[in-house]
């Protein structure tokens, strides 16, 4: 304050990356990298019963794709709220989104792999 001898101090508190943005990202990464085992056992082990170990790993790729994507929502959220100056302030929104789309996918392609070996054992 001018012409006093208190003064206002703001300190800087720099961006801090979310932590539920990297979670979703990293669990829609593993939900591909499953649900493309369910994929080559659905289609590769058609024969020899590739349906139930399809079926085993579609549950943990499905499973993960929807933690991706309730994680990104929360982590779009997080980073969306508003907060005053001293307060910690979120970042990683371009994080979050490719953890909703690769989640989505991911719980897609399962879903999707786990469909075609049931066809192709059953049919």
């Amino acid at each position: 304050m001018p012409g006093t001898p208190f003064g206002v101090v703001h300190l800087d508190v720099p961006a801090v990356t979310s932590g539920p943005a990297v979670g979703s990202l990293v669990a829609g990464a593993g939900s591909i990298l499953v649900s493309l085992l369910v994929v080559c056992f659905g289609v590769g082990a058609a024969r020899y019963g590739g349906a139930w170990a399809a079926g085993a790993f579609t549950v943990p790729g499905a499973l993960a794709g929807a933690a991706a994507i309730v994680a990104g929502l929360l982590a779009r959220r997080q980073i969306r709220r508003a907060a005053p100056p001293p307060a910690i302030r979120f970042t990683g929104r371009g994080l979050a989104t490719a953890g909703i789309s690769c989640g989505a996918v991911g719980l897609l392609l399962c879903l999707l792999g786990l469909a075609v070996a049931l066809l192709l054992q059953f049919a």
